[in-house]
C-alpha cells in the first residue's frame, strides 16, 4: 500500500481526494520537487527544498509549513512506507478557488500532497548500455527555472521521443542545446565537462549541481557555456542526470553515435562518485 500526505494527513493513496476547484488542476498554479531516496534516506534533500521555496516564491505561493517540517513529513512518508530506494513527488498549489477566475482569491490556503514511488534508481537498465536522446524545438515557457507542474510541452516532448525509439528529449533553442524534458543535459570534451549556465531559460537541477561540485573536487573541470547540437554529436561523451536517474550515458543523439557509441568513462565514474555522496550524505 502507498502511503501519501496531504495537508498534514497520512493516508492510502487511493484515499486521497483533492478539490477539482484546487487551481493547480485548472491552471496548473503550482510548484512540484522529485527527491530520491538511496537506502531509506533522502538525497540532496537541502537542495530540493531550497529549490522549492524559490520556485513557490517566484510566483507567489506562500510554503504552507516550514521546510523542515516538509522536510520532517517526507522522512516520516519514507517510514511509514518502508521504502528504500525510490522516489518522493512533492506538490504545493495555490489552493482551492472556487471562483475559478484568473486571479486568485486572497487569503488562499495552499495545497501540500506528496507519495513514494517505489523504483528503482540505482540499477537502471540504461546504466550499461547507455540510454538514446531525440530533439525538438523548445517550445516550453520562458521561466524555466521555476518548476512548476505545468508540464505538457516536456509531457509531449517525451512521447515524441520514445515514438523516435529514445528515451528523453533534447530541447533546442537558437541552435543550442537547452536541457532535457526531465533532465540536465552534459557534454564531456577536451575542455572537461560542459554543461549550460544557470539562468532562466534552464532548471538548475539539484543532482547535476551536486554532481558538478563532485567532479571539480577530482579534479574534473566544469565550464558552464551554452553548446550547440553539432558539438554535442561530436563530443567525447553525454549524459544527463536527474533524481530519477542520478546520472546516465548517452550514446546515441537524434540516432547518430556519440563517441564510440558507449557509456563513456567520465559519466561512469561521476555515476559512482554521486552514488557515494547519496549514500554517505542522505537524511
Amino acid at each position: 500500500m502507498t502511503i501519501a500526505y496531504l495537508n498534514g494527513t497520512y493516508l492510502p493513496l487511493e484515499e486521497v481526494r483533492i478539490s477539482p476547484l484546487d487551481r493547480g488542476f485548472l491552471f496548473a498554479d503550482g510548484i512540484y520537487e522529485v527527491t530520491a531516496v538511496i537506502d531509506g534516506k533522502l538525497v540532496d534533500s537541502a537542495s530540493h527544498l531550497a529549490r522549492l521555496e524559490r520556485s513557490t516564491a517566484a510566483i507567489g505561493i506562500p510554503m504552507p509549513i516550514p521546510a523542515a517540517d516538509i522536510e520532517a513529513a517526507q522522512k516520516e512518508l519514507v517510514a511509514r512506507s518502508g521504502l528504500t530506494e525510490g522516489l518522493v513527488y512533492l506538490q504545493i498549489t495555490r489552493g482551492v478557488d472556487a471562483s475559478r477566475d484568473f486571479l486568485p482569491s486572497p487569503g488562499m490556503q495552499p495545497t501540500l500532497f506528496m507519495f513514494m514511488q517505489d523504483k528503482p534508481v540505482i540499477d537502471l537498465p540504461g546504466v550499461k548500455a547507455g540510454v538514446a536522446v531525440a530533439t525538438m524545438p523548445d517550445l516550453r515557457w520562458a521561466r524555466r527555472d521555476i518548476k512548476s507542474i505545468g508540464l505538457l510541452a516536456q509531457a509531449m516532448a517525451k512521447q515524441a521521443a520514445k515514438d523516435a525509439g529514445a528515451q528523453e528529449a533534447w530541447m533546442i533553442e537558437d541552435g543550442f542545446v537547452t536541457e532535457g524534458a526531465s533532465s540536465t543535459a552534459f557534454i564531456v570534451t577536451d575542455e572537461g565537462i560542459v554543461t549550460r549556465p544557470y539562468s532562466q531559460a534552464v532548471l538548475p537541477g539539484c543532482t547535476g549541481a551536486a554532481l558538478t561540485a563532485l567532479a571539480q573536487e577530482s579534479g574534473i573541470a566544469v565550464i558552464r557555456r551554452p553548446f550547440t547540437l553539432a558539438e554535442a554529436l561530436a563530443a567525447k561523451e553525454a549524459f544527463m542526470t536527474s533524481a530519477s536517474t542520478l546520472c546516465l550515458s548517452i550514446v546515441r543523439i537524434d540516432g547518430q553515435p556519440v563517441g564510440d557509441g558507449l557509456p563513456g568513462p567520465v559519466a561512469m565514474r561521476l555515476r559512482a562518485l554521486y552514488i557515494d555522496h547519496a549514500r554517505a550524505t542522505g537524511v
